[in-house]
């Protein structure tokens, strides 16, 4: 952890990068393909995100939210009680009023709210064989009602391979082609605009060596209100298969769901740790 005199808001938020981008990338962000996006490399402090790394919980230290079925095997965690100081400190400051105004200047999307409770966001990870279906996400907020309409991705893996996979697929609206890939390296941050047809997902499962996985922050921010093309009814999160047979069953998937219906708890707990 830091020392107190270094937890200044330039500490933890890039302040003169911030301005070059609200500045010169609005154009970028709202031309790319398949959807609105931006990659931004080296974006905040390599310090910090070593401490944040260094707090990030392996598979079996905490209560993670397990999600195993054909179309997503991940563990995601939104307690403020699992997350480490430099974690939670640095989750605030991108829920601030600056970092807001920072991503309004660059998407173009005014009156931009955060989400303190981090629902669906907050941490995410990913071991071998694991997967993230193409999809759409969640368009209201579960006790707000508000409009979701942007993602923030900051991944943390170091020495990440291209041949381990894990790339963030970003996919036309028409489910017809895969129009970018973004490699899920140590400090790079993706933000991109949300709607019905932004699908977009890391559908192969992780070829990573066992041990690693693939780490990543994640935040959602919202509006009251959205415009009128873009209002649908709400939904929760739309998976969509990129042919027939995309959501199979990976191996050990059915072993691990009759286990979890037959075993108490705790003993399915200690017999998913023992198979990690």
């Amino acid at each position: 952890m830091p020392k107190f005199d270094h937890l200044t808001l330039g500490y933890f938020l890039p302040l003169a990068r911030m301005r070059e981008l609200a500045a010169s990338s609005h154009r970028t962000y709202v031309s790319a393909t398949p959807f609105p996006h931006i990659v931004i490399d080296d974006f905040l402090s390599a310090d910090l995100l070593d401490v944040v790394l260094g707090e990030f919980p392996k598979p079996g230290e905490i209560s993670w939210q397990m999600f195993d079925n054909p179309r997503e095997i991940k563990l995601a965690a939104a307690n403020e009680a699992f997350l480490g100081p430099a974690t939670r400190l640095l989750l605030y400051h991108l829920n601030s009023s600056t970092f807001l105004e920072f991503l309004s200047a660059v998407t173009g999307i005014p009156n931009l709210l955060p989400d303190p409770h981090l629902e669906g966001g907050g941490l995410h990870q990913i071991v071998r064989g694991g997967k993230l279906g193409v999809h759409a996400d969640f368009n209201k907020h579960r006790r707000y009602g508000l409009d979701r309409r942007l993602n923030l991705l900051i991944y943390l893996n170091k020495d990440w391979r291209e041949q381990y996979g894990g790339h963030l697929e970003l996919w036309d609206a028409q489910m017809t082609r895969c129009e970018a890939r973004v490699l899920p390296i140590f400090n790079r941050v993706m933000i991109f605009s949300t709607t019905d047809y932004t699908y977009h997902g890391h559908p192969d499962p992780l070829q990573c060596p066992e041990g690693m996985s693939r780490k990543s922050l994640a935040l959602y921010y919202f509006t009251n209100g959205r415009p009128s093309e873009e209002i649908t009814g709400d939904h929760s999160t739309l998976f969509r298969a990129r042919h027939e047979g995309d959501f199979k069953d990976a191996p050990g998937q059915r072993i691990r769901a009759v286990a979890r219906e037959l075993l108490p708890p705790i003993l399915f707990r200690g017999f998913r740790k023992s198979r990690e």
